[in-house]
């Protein structure tokens, strides 16, 4: 079987693929690019009998004072990662970015390898022996995704471990939650709630939580409480211009592509999150909230009126992002119990690997490694 080719294509190719194909993550879509203007983009193309089989965008950082860029495929590519000929896939799109400059190739193949039901991560959360995820038994465990991981290693990729235990790190992280959609009802949902998260979502109905649809005119009411959420959980926030940029570009080509939902009570905002569509997932993103008013719940209304819009378009997961596979931490358990008491399940995605190209490519690795390290985490 013959290697496909990898060529550079047009933004309009990319999204007229992404309209036959739909199903790839936020971060793959070209209009991702408009939200990060420190990073040069591409939109390349997989290429076989003259026929485009697969996109993905392409993110270059240069490394300052030198002509040569990390490449970064968010989320990505989105190849057949079953194909038991995994150098077939990626071979030639190392050879295409090393061409352009590349001295390191960065990919975070979107596989799940493990998942956790809720209610197992319930009783891990509440048993002090068990230290990690990987500690509980997993509901689903994906062959072909422990195969891949091992053609990854034999094909000189390194898994990148920068996130540390807590799963939080430079790049996308490798446990994240999920929560299915698809063929179920209001009612289904509301079945699958913990008995905490109900009585949260109850009280937050009868207090009189409303939760609405907000405008690029309420960004900053949703900043002032992302900056707050910053503040408390110790991350760096990002500043204003980005969640700017964020509406107008992801907003650019489909108007429906980003949401701003806003809980509010007697007209103060408490909770806010954006919501971002791309085929059939939905993703819960930048969710923020004050501490005023945190006795009514307002994220619990808020998620909840988020997941059932979503559902109601018809989006058949909706995914929660990030959450600590260390259970031992008791400064991160509370985001684990409160995405998993919603209805969802806990995964482990394959993570992000990397490979250094050419013959300067491990020196310049670590050198960027370093780099990036100095800027600090940003969520």
């Amino acid at each position: 079987m013959t290697s496909p080719s990898v060529r550079e294509i047009t933004r309009e190719e990319h999204l007229a693929h992404l309209r036959l194909h739909p199903d790839t993550s936020h971060l793959q879509i070209p209009e991702w690019a408009g939200v990060k203007p420190d990073w040069l983009a591409e939109s390349v193309g997989w290429f076989e009998g003259g026929a485009m089989v697969t996109a993905a965008l392409v993110l270059y950082r240069p490394l300052p004072g030198t002509r040569r860029f990390l490449a970064y495929l968010p989320d990505g590519p989105g190849i057949d990662w079953r194909d038991p000929r995994l150098e077939r896939l990626l071979d030639p799109l190392v050879a295409h970015l090393e061409a352009r400059g590349a001295f390191s190739v960065r990919i975070g193949p979107p596989v799940v390898v493990r998942q956790w039901d809720p209610a197992t991560v319930a009783a891990g959360i509440a048993d002090p022996a068990v230290r990690h995820l990987r500690d509980l038994p997993a509901a689903a465990i994906d062959g072909y995704a422990l195969d891949a991981a091992e053609r990854l290693g034999r094909l000189g990729w390194r898994r990148c471990e920068e996130g540390g235990e807590h799963g939080f790190g430079l790049g996308q992280p490798r446990y994240g939650c999920l929560v299915p959609l698809a063929g179920r009802t209001a009612d289904d949902l509301r079945a699958g709630l913990a008995g905490h998260w109900e009585r949260s979502l109850r009280t937050a109905e009868g207090a009189g939580v409303r939760v609405s649809w907000g405008t690029a005119a309420d960004l900053p009411d949703f900043y002032r409480l992302y900056a707050a959420t910053a503040a408390r959980d110790g991350f760096r926030a990002r500043p204003p211009d980005y969640f700017r940029r964020l509406w107008q570009a992801l907003n650019a080509e489909d108007d429906d592509r980003v949401r701003l939902y806003l809980a509010e009570h007697q007209g103060e905002v408490l909770s806010a999150a954006l919501m971002i569509n791309v085929g059939s997932c939905s993703w819960h993103s930048y969710a923020a909230s004050g501490r005023q008013g945190r006795q009514l719940r307002p994220s619990s209304a808020l998620v909840w009126r988020m997941m059932n819009d979503a559902r109601s378009a018809g989006v058949e997961t909706y995914d929660l992002r990030s959450v600590t596979p260390a259970l031992d931490q008791d400064r991160l358990l509370g985001r684990l119990r409160f995405k998993t008491g919603a209805g969802g399940r806990a995964v482990e995605y394959l993570g992000e690997w990397e490979r250094p190209v050419g013959s300067q490519g491990k020196v310049l690795q670590r050198a960027v490694r370093a780099y990036l390290g100095r800027r600090g985490v940003s969520r």
